[in-house]
């Protein structure tokens, strides 16, 4: 493992194996500025291969001008276009405030500020059986920047990580960028999308670092059971790696299982946990996310992820100040939460009974939280539909609806779509749905 810090103004690099075989590899800081280095990946996919942004730029080129309809948007989740998703005003009010104190106006310290830090900190451990401290969080822009940062400190000439398929793409582009090798584990779609703990012990070796898993489940709608959880953390203790845990969709959970956080299980096994104000406040455009280290036993202190994780923050800049300024009115708060997770669950609700009338198309599973699920096609059913990515350039063709092919997530003949829209909106792509796998199947 690399593990990249800032020491006397100087960036200093120290590899290391996993921690269940006590990191002890020591190199040259020369030869892993070769191995590491700042070189292209000739082997890199483009990034209409590898990022939800560069399959929806194929989508959105093959839409017909011509149709007079709205474009339904059901392939990126972005509830903070609808207005029954942006109804608090306890956020803004926040920013304003923050604004107008003139406190933050400066720099951000490394991390974040404090009093920003301290509400994270505060908030998060409400669900916690130990408090979080400040230095226990760390500012980011955005949840994306969270990930980036905790794969670049893990990333060495020989490590790996674990994802799980169906996943988010992000996470393969930022490791392919610090040339960190990735694997993958299965998620069980006939196990309310559990991961298969199984296949993680098959792909893990004395080169894994770390696995990731995504609870609420993007792009399943899935909620891990504490039980689940707790298999989870003594699977990864057993190998020796850490838990990133992607909860970036924290509390949106509308089924029968509540949502828990991977940071109560942190004293059996290390856990980094990253999230965001984006989703539950539907504010994404604010960029401001965190990344918390859940080490009571001090395992990550000890070899010095910490302080790699603070050497990444002096070299990238911080997010805006006024916004971390605006952390404690905003995280206080509940504002319109419950309100906002009624209209979600009514959402999931509604887009799971339309799908069932949809031919060729099944939804496994009925979502119970994030803003996604994830349905299978039956390519039998259809006569001109090759495979998931076909089928949803025509039906952007001939629907002006956006549906995300599973290729994309990692689940080839599956969709993701999003149900975080108005009903009106969701009704009408549903049905354009149901018009085009009718008008494709072998029935018709």
């Amino acid at each position: 493992m690399l593990l990249a810090f800032y020491k006397s103004h100087i960036i200093t690099f120290i590899p290391t194996t996993p921690i269940v075989e006590q990191w002890r590899a020591m190199e040259s800081t020369s030869t892993l500025m070769n191995k590491w280095g700042f070189m292209r990946n000739s082997e890199q996919k483009t990034e209409s291969e590898t990022t939800i942004d560069g399959v929806l730029t194929l989508l959105m080129s093959t839409l017909n001008i011509s149709d007079s309809r709205p474009i339904i948007h059901m392939a990126r989740g972005e509830p903070s276009a609808f207005a029954s998703f942006s109804k608090t005003q306890i956020a803004a009010d926040a920013i304003a405030q923050a604004v107008r104190s003139a406190k933050f106006n400066g720099y951000s310290p490394t991390g974040g500020v404090l009093s920003g830090r301290r509400a994270v900190a505060e908030y998060l451990s409400q669900d916690l059986p130990d408090d979080l401290s400040p230095d226990d969080v760390f500012l980011t822009m955005g949840c994306k920047q969270a990930a980036q940062t905790i794969l670049t400190v893990l990333a060495g000439s020989k490590s790996n990580i674990l994802f799980p398929k169906p996943g988010f793409p992000y996470y393969e582009v930022f490791a392919q960028s610090c040339h960190l090798e990735t694997r993958h584990f299965d998620l069980l779609p006939d196990k309310d999308w559990e991961i298969d703990l199984d296949s993680v012990v098959a792909v893990a070796d004395e080169n894994t670092v770390a696995m990731v898993i995504i609870n609420p489940g993007n792009p399943c709608g899935s909620v891990f059971t504490r039980q689940h959880l707790k298999k989870v953390a003594e699977t990864a203790r057993k190998l020796g790696i850490l838990v990133i845990a992607d909860e970036v969709y924290d509390h949106l959970a509308f089924g029968k299982k509540p949502f828990v956080p991977m940071g109560v299980f942190g004293s059996i096994t290390p856990v980094i946990t990253l999230g965001s104000l984006s989703k539950r406040w539907a504010i994404p455009g604010w960029r401001l996310g965190w990344l918390v280290t859940h080490d009571p036993n001090g395992i990550l202190k000890e070899h010095g992820i910490i302080e790699c994780i603070k050497g990444y923050f002096h070299v990238y800049s911080n997010l805006p100040t006024f916004i971390q300024g605006a952390l404690p009115d905003i995280l206080g708060k509940e504002g319109c939460h419950s309100q906002t997770v009624n209209t979600i669950r009514e959402a999931a609700n509604s887009c799971y009974r339309g799908i069932k009338d949809v031919p060729g198309v099944t939804c496994p599973n009925k979502p119970e939280g994030s803003i996604f699920t994830m349905v299978k096609l039956d390519l039998s059913v259809f006569v001109d539909i090759e495979d998931d990515l076909d089928f949803c350039l025509k039906l952007a063709k001939e629907e002006s609806v956006l549906i995300l092919p599973g290729i994309s997530v990692g689940l080839k003949n599956w969709l993701r779509i999003t149900f975080a829209m108005d009903q009106s909106s969701l009704e009408d792509g549903i049905k354009r749905l149901q018009d085009f796998c009718r008008r494709h199947s072998q029935k018709a």
